[in-house]
């Protein structure tokens, strides 16, 4: 199975503009038969957790519908970030399209402690199915917890997707977790973090793929705006670009 993690630069509070761009994205992936892409936490807003309650949302926001039909066209799995709305605070979230399928969404079960005057937490698991893989989703600061990477082995995924948007200091010692995890639950781990504006300062880059043994098989520089191609079958990678795809 091909996936896609998109190293991406979000335009702060512009969900149209990053709709359009992260559609350009999503085309590349398409291109080159990628089966599944996702992009970092709070991708279509930025993380940005002063501005969250203004920018929140549903799932059923109708600017994403052009994700359904992209999902349907290519037969694509694709997840986004952005805040969803609801009765309190607004919870960090990943809105996933299948294809052919209703849109599900997915929101962060565990805050950091900077991020709850801002969020409320999640409250549920959430697994893709496919025919090769059962792919879980973490978002950022729960996907260096051991208990949540152990939850979903527990509930039979064998590929972890983390969707971070950490800054560069933090980034030897995230890579030192999904080494471990990878090698405990034998599991492939795919990052995809931010570049870029972020909560005030720049995203780190850095996005990077583990095998279950713990192996980094493949890194993004911690500054370019690029995508990283993953095949699970083969377990060799690629790098592309929007302006020159390149093996």
């Amino acid at each position: 199975m091909k996936l896609c993690a998109v190293q991406y630069a979000s335009i702060t509070g512009d969900i149209e503009g990053n709709v359009a761009r992260h559609v350009e994205f999503v085309e590349l992936a398409a291109s080159q038969d990628a089966e599944l892409i996702f992009f970092p936490e709070l991708s279509l807003t930025g993380y940005e957790p002063t501005q969250a309650k203004e920018l929140a949302t549903h799932p059923e926001d109708p600017r994403l519908e052009v994700f359904q039909r992209l999902s349907d066209t290519h037969k694509i799995v694709i997840g986004v970030g952005l805040p969803l709305v609801t009765s309190t605070k607004p919870r960090i979230g990943m809105v996933v399209f299948q294809p052919y399928s209703g849109r599900q969404a997915y929101a962060k079960q565990r805050l950091h402690d900077d991020e709850l005057p801002y969020f409320s937490a999640g409250d549920k698991p959430l697994l893709i199915e496919t025919r090769e893989h059962r792919l879980a989703l973490a978002i950022c600061y729960e996907s260096l917890l051991p208990d949540h990477a152990a939850m979903a082995a527990s509930l039979g995924a064998d590929v972890y997707l983390a969707s971070v948007a950490k800054f560069a200091p933090g980034m030897d010692e995230a890579y030192a977790y999904y080494a471990t995890f990878a090698r405990e639950h034998a599991m492939t781990i795919l990052m995809a973090n931010c570049v870029g504006p972020c909560d005030g300062a720049t995203g780190g880059g850095r996005s990077a793929a583990w095998i279950d043994r713990g192996k980094r098989i493949a890194t993004l520089d911690g500054e370019q705006e690029t995508m990283l191609m993953l095949d699970t079958a083969t377990l060799t990678s690629r790098v592309m670009s929007l302006a020159a795809p390149a093996a």
